[in-house]
């Protein structure tokens, strides 16, 4: 069976924090806000491997209320998304994902970023597009105050 999954990610941009995408440490004066090392791509995709599965969402299997998770890397939550689909026969055939940001310009680092998520989830780097576009300062994202990122997973699920 074929299943379809979608992910939304944003944090908010902050001084003094790491700037992470898809496992990749990007130079810049702002990083990304949140309970772990915020990576909203790679959050984005295990929102929709989760989805794709029924399995809820990140805040149900890792609660920013539980402190072994405080600034976990989002590649080792996306590891142990991947072993949960794993347990539910499910492969990922594909990814599509799509980082919004106005700034740092990312495209020399969606290399790396493809290379860390295909061997996080144990798939070939043709499997997995990342893009990076911009809203034209318009919203959020615009006005340079965070970063989204949208994906969609298809999963086909082996009969036990």
């Amino acid at each position: 069976m074929f299943r379809i999954g979608f992910g939304y990610d944003a944090h908010r941009l902050t001084k003094g924090r790491d700037l992470i995408l898809g496992g990749v440490k990007i130079p810049h004066e702002k990083g990304l806000l949140g309970h772990s090392d915020a990576d909203v791509l790679s959050h984005a995709i295990g929102e929709a491997i989760l989805g794709a599965l029924s399995l809820g969402d990140l805040g149900k299997h890792f609660p920013d209320s539980d402190q072994k998770y405080k600034d976990i890397s989002s590649l080792k939550i996306l590891s142990m998304i991947n072993d949960m689909a794993k347990r539910e026969n499910a492969k990922i055939i594909n990814i599509d994902s799509t980082i919004v940001a106005e700034e740092p310009k990312l495209s020399g680092h969606i290399p790396k970023m493809r290379e860390n998520i295909s061997d996080v989830l144990n798939i070939d780097i043709n499997q997995v597009s990342v893009k990076a576009t911009t809203t034209e300062k318009m919203g959020f994202v615009g006005k340079k105050e965070g970063i989204a990122a949208y994906a969609v997973v298809l999963t086909k699920r082996e009969r036990p």
